[in-house]
């Protein structure tokens, strides 16, 4: 009789003790985000100058292939509660969710690319690379000073001679595209063809980097569609570009850097070649690039879907 006595006992005590608990509990919870609350309509009103509209990867009439670039909103509720501590709108403490596009490059048929997309401030080099091998050393220097990565696009038959600048050029974090195989005309040879070229020149670049080729850019820029698909049916963006340094021709290093300048924008593919006047120019290239608030980035980086 007493054990159950004590028993009930404490039941009640500890009745007792949960209800006060939770009595100074909901007196603690915060009070919901109110619609009416004068930061919170600040915020709501201001929103819209901060959002950025995701756009989809599409096939433009002239740039052909151009890939997407993220959008975001603002989270009202996480961006008020963030605020509600200073009592006013500050636009360092908005919290954003970001909106991917729904539509990506690789939902996109065969066609080529020539630049990133047109509100991205990133620009990228291009090198095709099939002969001057004596200036490749010098512009990978110049790059790794200015914490540059390039996109070389190499000829298998100048990788399949050159093997050790093939693999320093992996190893110091450039990409490595396929220029086809003895800078052979891709632009008069039938689907098979193209296919057997890139498979040529593909199995010396996989053998020497054991990574696989994404990014093909046809000799002197010529192609036609068969070419195109037969990359896409390869797993390969078939690349040109909007920027020509004509290096070949030999122009003096002002001619080139001001060729460049004069002709960069918003997702600008930059071509170049390894030549004397290229390697010479590059540092004063690059530097002037960074002072018009361009970044420079791999092809990779230029056609993500990141700002």
């Amino acid at each position: 009789m007493k054990v159950r006595k004590v028993g009930l006992f404490f039941m009640v005590i500890f009745f007792i003790a949960g209800v006060g608990l939770a009595y100074l509990t909901a007196g603690r919870t915060e009070a919901p985000v109110s619609g009416s609350d004068a930061l919170y309509q600040k915020i709501e009103e201001k929103k819209s100058n901060y959002e950025w509209k995701a756009e989809d990867a599409r096939i433009d009439s002239v740039w052909k292939k151009t890939p997407g670039i993220i959008g975001r909103s603002v989270d009202v509720e996480a961006s008020y509660l963030k605020m509600k501590e200073k009592g006013r709108f500050d636009p360092k403490l908005l919290v954003f969710k970001l909106i991917k596009p729904k539509v990506s490059l690789s939902d996109l048929p065969p066609s080529p690319i020539y630049r990133g997309h047109p509100e991205k401030p990133m620009v990228s080099f291009l090198i095709n690379v099939s002969w001057g091998e004596e200036y490749i050393p010098d512009m990978i220097e110049t790059f790794n000073k200015h914490q540059v990565k390039a996109t070389f696009f190499i000829d298998g038959a100048f990788a399949q001679t050159f093997n050790e600048l093939v693999q320093m050029i992996e190893e110091e974090g450039h990409t490595i595209g396929t220029h086809g195989y003895n800078h052979k005309d891709m632009g008069r040879m039938t689907k098979e063809e193209a296919r057997k070229n890139l498979e040529q020149a593909d199995e010396w670049l996989f053998a020497l980097t054991k990574t696989k080729v994404k990014y093909f850019a046809p000799p002197s820029g010529s192609y036609n569609m068969a070419a195109v698909e037969a990359a896409h049916e390869m797993g390969m963006e078939t690349v040109l570009w909007t920027v020509d340094t004509i290096d070949w021709k030999r122009p003096t290093q002002d001619v080139l850097v001001n060729r460049v300048m004069g002709r960069l924008h918003n997702g600008a593919t930059i071509l170049m070649h390894p030549t004397e006047v290229t390697a010479a120019s590059l540092p004063d290239l690059i530097e002037s690039i960074k002072k018009e608030n361009y970044r420079i980035g791999s092809l990779p980086t230029l056609l993500s879907e990141e700002r």
